[in-house]
């Protein structure tokens, strides 16, 4: 007698057992479709970001194409920084006004940075410094508080080089935009982002971080 009422108990705790264990693998299964789905908005959303960004550059190019823009001649140039050069072509010209940029960025003149990393992207076509100047021209808006400049700067540089060594940390840099414009969900977004893409890169640690200080 003894011997059938265990039988029945184990028969039937073990029906119990799997019921959970199944409810289990089922809540897990529904948490990973969770996660997947999230990474794939995430992705979802920077590329939109991207391509938003380029779609109003467009047809804001379109829109000023026939209008005079204003530059700095080089005679102002060279009254600025006392940079003397002969030519727009040559690299020696592109060395002295990016390191006339980098000695006013460094001694945080930020207009007259801005002003030089301005004219060095419209002027010149530099593989390495131009994505380095949109960089800093970024850094300079988020620093005066200048987000709307400053995003589409970082932008630049994500959508025209995106294979540089500077881009993971302008994808950090927008998230910081988002930080402290207080929206803190695109700022979490990207953040992972930059977690997920540049495990490597110094901008994932530095990400962790801040989302570590916002929880």
């Amino acid at each position: 007698m003894n011997y059938k009422i265990c039988s029945f108990l184990y028969l039937f705790l073990s029906v119990f057992i799997y019921a959970d264990d199944n409810e289990q693998v089922k809540t897990d299964i529904l948490f990973l479709k969770i996660q997947e789905l999230e990474l794939e908005i995430a992705n979802l959303r920077n590329k939109v970001e991207s391509q938003d960004y380029l779609i109003d550059k467009l047809i804001s190019e379109s829109i000023n194409e026939n209008e005079n823009q204003d530059s700095i001649s080089i005679e102002e140039l060279a009254l600025i920084t006392d940079v003397r050069f002969e030519g727009l072509d040559d690299s020696e010209s592109k060395d002295k006004i990016y390191s006339a940029a980098i000695e006013a960025l460094e001694i945080q003149n930020y207009e007259e940075a801005f002003n030089l990393f301005k004219y060095f992207v419209k002027s010149f076509n530099d593989i390495e410094k131009n994505p380095l100047s949109f960089f800093w021209l970024g850094e300079i808006c988020l620093i005066e508080n200048d987000f709307e400049n400053s995003k589409d700067f970082f932008m630049e540089l994500i959508t025209s080089y995106p294979n540089h060594y500077r881009t993971p940390l302008a994808h950090k840099k927008i998230g910081d935009i988002y930080l402290k414009t207080n929206d803190l969900k695109n700022a979490r977004d990207k953040y992972n982002y930059v977690i997920r893409e540049y495990p490597n890169n110094t901008a994932s640690s530095l990400a962790l971080q801040l989302l570590k200080n916002m929880e």
